[in-house]
């Protein structure tokens, strides 16, 4: 996994809506328009500041929400089920997020974040039966909730919502996660010294295959990178960045080895490489304990990890040589169970996709695994143009529903 290369979507970039989860900016999988890209003047657009319902041209009714600490809420009066969007306003001095919530349990319908003062966002939602209220959260001044608004008629037709995570219901996940990632790091050290060991006989061919091995123990722990620090970087870094490439005396690690390996270069020229590895992974194992993961990264690492395998293992751009980065993204997705194992008592209660979920985990397992065999893993470049397409299929299908986990385990802003 390439973690040094990934720009992470912030939090605030994931929007719930209706019980369908979009993360736009990062792979764009909108189900509903949300908090879309206008920011019209209400001065300059009078439609905007109309409290009531009207139907535009999209054929949707539409109803404009006043955002602010004095009148969060205003202008909703006319309750209806359906499809509709709220067209929220700010109208006070500060940005703003917006939640459409159950006012009995905190559950979120609908969120638009960084409303900028002045401004007004579409809110698109399916709402059935039941109560519902705007919370308005401007930035440094305490939250405020609007006036309950009940709509009539039975509850079916609206989409289901999700009651918020906070930090302290994702401490046991991640505390839980940490110590599955501690019982890896001995096997890593273990692996990486029959490495150093195949080099430093010169045993090229046995290096080959216990740098797979290694290589692969590492790749699991891909939740685990924000907390790895620059050890990370030493001991999986690429070329990205470096001037002198694969010459540069900063390509250091397991992708540094992968191209001696398997460029020619001798035993001799690649001990000292092995050394240091060797003495970074140790250097991890040992300073591991006292790290601390931050349990509001968890949700989103489970996303970030199968994303960065389809932006550089399934496009070949970390293949040094070996040919192995079908089975890196296996390993990535052994690694995105680990997460989702840790995570699924908090999922199991907010997310009735999570059978989908399991079924597109499988079928991304089950197509990668079609290019194992016994101990060899089939290139990208020889995969037929079918496989190959099907493999992007399973794993962007795959990278959509983990951002729904993103989106669910972002830790809101409650007061």
């Amino acid at each position: 996994m390439r973690r040094q290369h990934l720009s992470p979507v912030p939090p605030a970039r994931y929007l719930l809506v209706a019980g369908a989860v979009t993360v736009a900016a990062a792979v764009g999988i909108g189900v509903l328009a949300v908090g879309g890209d206008s920011s019209d003047d209400p001065r300059a657009n009078p439609s905007a500041t109309a409290s009531a319902p009207a139907k535009a041209s999209d054929g949707l009714r539409h109803t404009s929400v006043e955002v602010s600490e004095g009148g969060c809420g205003r202008g909703w009066t006319d309750a209806t089920r359906g499809k509709q969007v709220f067209d929220l306003r700010n109208t006070s001095s500060r940005p703003a997020e917006v939640y459409l919530t159950d006012p009995a349990n905190g559950a979120v319908y609908g969120e638009v974040e960084g409303l900028g003062p002045g401004t007004s966002r579409p809110l698109s939602v399916t709402l059935g039966g039941g109560s519902y209220a705007f919370v308005c959260l401007p930035e440094e001044v305490d939250a405020v909730t609007g006036p309950t608004v009940t709509v009539p008629g039975p509850a079916r037709g609206g989409g289901p919502a999700a009651v918020p995570v906070n930090q302290q219901d994702l401490i046991p996940p991640t505390i839980a996660y940490q110590k599955w990632v501690t019982g890896r790091m001995d096997e890593l050290v273990r692996r990486t010294d029959a490495l150093r060991s195949a080099i430093r006989c010169g045993d090229l061919a046995t290096a080959r295959a216990a740098w797979l091995s290694a290589h692969l123990v590492y790749e699991r722990m891909g939740a685990a990178y924000g907390a790895f620090g620059d050890a990370d970087g030493a001991i999986n870094g690429t070329t990205a960045g470096l001037s002198g490439g694969v010459h540069d005396p900063d390509f250091t690690g397991f992708h540094r080895l992968e191209y001696g390996l398997w460029h020619g270069q001798s035993a001799s020229s690649l001990r000292p490489v092995a050394d240091r590895l060797v003495e970074d992974v140790r250097g991890l194992r040992d300073d591991w304990p006292q790290e601390r993961m931050d349990p509001a990264d968890l949700g989103l690492r489970a996303h970030e990890i199968m994303e960065n395998t389809v932006q550089f293992e399934l496009t070949g751009r970390t293949d040094y040589g070996s040919g192995t980065n079908v089975a890196t993204a296996r390993a990535n997705l052994d690694g995105t169970r680990a997460v989702l194992t840790r995570l699924e008592p908090l999922l199991k209660p907010r997310a009735p996709w999570l059978p989908e979920l399991k079924s597109d985990l499988d079928r991304t397992e089950r197509t990668l695994e079609r290019s194992h065999h016994g101990d060899r893993w089939t290139p990208l470049d020889r995969l037929s143009r079918t496989d190959r397409q099907r493999l992007n299929a399973d794993a962007g299908a795959l990278v959509e529903r983990l951002a729904q986990v993103a989106a669910l385990m972002d830790v809101r802003r409650t007061r």
